[in-house]
């Protein structure tokens, strides 16, 4: 059973995880070519940045979206202003379907194509 327990196998200097894998390669990358591994680590950094701002909007676009539909039928308000809940109700439909186009729709994540570029570039180096 030693074999399957990790924390033993943790400081036997071997990659025995992904991400010890992972490790290993930024430090390999840091000791050969230090300006490529700060270019990655800041692409790397904008990419999950990038993901929690579109997260964090996201969110805010269908908790926005939803208080507006509990205004519309679960408050009484005059009829001038339900008028102009029910507007934004309609027009804020567009902006949730754009929300989830984003994130369940296929398609060119510039992001990606940048990074596939790059190690593109790396390869016709090497």
């Amino acid at each position: 059973m030693s074999i399957l327990n990790r924390s033993k196998r943790q400081g036997d200097d071997k990659i025995n995880t992904v991400k010890e894998l992972i490790i290993t390669s930024e430090d390999k990358l840091w000791e050969s070519d230090p300006m490529k591994a700060l270019q990655y680590e800041g692409t790397e950094r904008r990419k999950k940045l990038n993901w929690w701002t579109r997260t964090f909007l996201s969110i805010v676009i269908v908790l926005t979206f939803l208080f507006l539909v509990w205004l519309l039928f679960m408050e009484d308000l005059p009829d001038a202003s339900r008028d102009l809940i029910n507007i934004m109700t309609g027009a804020y439909v567009a902006v949730l379907a754009k929300a989830t186009d984003y994130w369940f729709k296929d398609k060119d994540d510039p992001e990606h194509k940048e990074t596939e570029r790059e190690l593109a570039k790396d390869a016709s180096v090497s």
